[in-house]
């Protein structure tokens, strides 16, 4: 098979044998149902915002969720654990069939979150059962008014003798909230004041007290609203009191973000199958579409985003697998894949747009789902400006004072990834310590626009040393996330370096990808020089980190044969 098509997600030739035989199997099964259902059932019900039922059905009868999401800890047989590297395959198979099956599982994994960190052993038995039985589960988190400002829940627990209370309160956009056998639902009690007060407790959307309000979006989604009126909360329901609940909350959210990036590598590849395809039997003036230089461009520089997207979340992975509470370099790589990953998702799917065109709109069509859905990823679990603020909390121990840590290989290894559930405090982030991320350019200085990337990841530690924000720009947040762009975009490379290394990537490729983030670095950096409160010295830095990439014609024809091979590899069978 061609690398073009190799590198992407084919359900037509997917065998992921670097698993276990069961994992194997259920992710074929997966991909089977989906593909024994059709295109036009996939689109109908996305259209007709059915709910998931068949789907449930299917992970219910499989055991599908339970042997995914049940860490070692809790299991009932030998095939589960919590490994995040067939979490992430799983995402993507999602993803590419439509989100609003990875949606389901998604919430599921957060409602799990502070349960699996929670030393209440009944809740932990209660829902390993749960699963079993192939139930869903929810994440009783943000509210109307606040949204996901946990310092401010209105969700009241009052005591009612026993050690037990009575939950009243509302929440809102919670995933799943119709038919989760378990919800953790997240308050504070009246009658304790400051963070000893918040609490973790598990609720049950079948009981009498919780009330259902409506679905809040148009969707087969069921992001709901509810609404708890003295829910009776005995203490063999209680997950975390005080500060752990607030740190539960903070980790569970570390572990569900990450899923985001894979999600939306899936929702790329099957459009991009759709896009190229189309463009390549769709004639104009005489000629393919596929002709045209800037056609070959917008689809050359969308294949090569995605396959960067790929890259850096199979080696974010292993970040994730091997963290402990020495090796805390996943919370940048975490939020980077939610941000970075989701919004070159959001590229990929706007190139090929612009190439397909009308084409984009249409209902028989997957790209139509595709367009609207890239757009929700990047605004869920904290937004992209949430992230970028996040991430440049480790930009100068990053960038400068790096640490010694042992190599990382690729963990594909059926391993359970218990220090997930064991992150503890969520704080001192800024004291975090990273490898130094030279070396992974050093290993490609020979590949030109890696060299000429290098340059500029080089000119950003000069500005971090001699032109940072001061402290009244520090609180530009506007400023700041210009930063966290140029920030960002050394960490992907670095981490898309590293994972081409290990898998043997080919250079033309490397090269291609390359040139792209050399244009984003210096359109990021233009955007700097106009910022408002931009001094002299950083205006001037800016316009002197511009660069133009290597231009190698015959390189990117090269590069160009690879998608053209795209047309026709993958069609869903109606």
């Amino acid at each position: 098979m061609a690398e073009s098509a190799s590198l992407l997600f084919n359900p037509r030739t997917y065998d992921p044998q670097h698993f276990d035989p069961e994992t194997r199997r259920l992710l074929r099964a997966t991909v089977d149902w989906f593909e024994e259902r059709g295109k036009r059932r996939l689109i109908e019900d996305y259209r007709s915002r059915a709910w998931l039922g068949d789907f449930l059905a299917f992970s219910a009868e499989e055991g599908l969720f339970a042997t995914f999401l049940t860490p070692a800890s809790a299991a009932g047989n030998e095939d589960q654990r919590w490994d995040t590297a067939r979490i992430a395959a799983l995402n993507e198979i999602f993803g590419f069939y439509g989100l609003d099956y990875w949606y389901a599982w998604q919430v599921t994994i957060l409602g799990l979150g502070p349960v699996w960190q929670s030393e209440n052993a009944d809740a932990r038995a209660r829902a390993a059962e749960l699963l079993a039985q192939g139930e869903v589960f929810a994440f009783g988190l943000s509210e109307k008014t606040h949204g996901a400002d946990i310092y401010s829940t209105d969700m009241l627990l009052t005591p009612a003798g026993d050690g037990g209370f009575l939950a009243s309160g509302s929440k809102y956009y919670i995933g799943n909230g119709n038919a989760a056998g378990l919800v953790s639902v997240f308050g504070r009690r009246t009658d304790v004041e400051g963070p000893d007060g918040y609490v973790f407790f598990a609720a049950d959307s079948r009981h009498e007290a919780y009330h259902l309000v409506k679905n809040v979006v148009d969707s087969s989604k069921y992001v709901s609203e509810f609404r708890l009126a003295d829910y009776p909360v005995a203490p063999a329901d209680i997950l975390h009191t005080g500060r752990a609940a607030f740190d539960a909350a903070l980790n569970t959210v570390n572990v569900g973000k990450f899923n985001l990036c894979t999600a939306s590598i899936g929702i790329c590849e099957h459009a991009m199958y759709e896009a190229v395809t189309h463009a390549s039997n769709r004639i104009l003036y005489g000629r393919p579409v596929t002709a045209f230089p800037h056609v070959r461009r917008e689809l050359t520089d969308a294949y090569v985003r995605l396959v960067g997207m790929k890259l850096f979340s199979d080696r974010a992975v292993d970040y994730f697998r091997s963290a402990g509470p020495d090796d805390r370099r996943y919370l940048l790589f975490n939020p980077m894949t939610k941000m970075k990953v989701t919004t070159e998702g959001e590229k990929v799917i706007d190139l090929m747009w612009d190439v397909i065109a009308a084409k984009g709109f249409e209902k028989d069509n997957y790209f139509a789902q595709a367009a609207i859905e890239i757009r929700g990823l990047p605004k869920l679990e904290g937004t992209v400006h949430v992230n970028l603020a996040l991430i440049l909390k480790f930009m100068r121990n990053h960038l400068l004072n790096p640490a010694e840590y042992p190599a990382v290989p690729s963990r594909l290894d059926a391993a359970d990834d218990d220090f997930l559930f064991r992150q503890g405090p969520a704080r001192g982030l800024g004291a975090v310590r990273f490898h130094d991320w030279r070396p992974a350019f050093d290993a490609y200085a020979e590949v030109a626009n890696v060299a000429r990337f290098r340059e500029q990841a080089d000119a950003l530690c000069t500005f971090v040393e001699t032109a940072a924000p001061d402290e009244e720009q520090s609180r530009d947040l506007d400023l700041l996330l210009a930063v966290g762009q140029l920030f960002a975009l050394v960490v992907h490379g670095q981490l898309i370096l590293e994972q081409a290394r290990l898998t043997g990537l080919d250079e033309d490729l490397l090269d291609e990808l390359f040139a792209v983030l050399v244009r984003d670095f210096s359109a990021h950096a233009v955007e700097l020089h106009g910022k408002d409160s931009a001094t002299d010295a950083q205006q001037e830095w800016a316009l002197g980190a511009v660069r133009r990439p290597v231009v190698d014609t015959e390189r990117s024809a090269r590069i160009w044969e690879r998608v053209a091979e795209l047309s026709g590899a993958y069609e869903m069978a109606e």
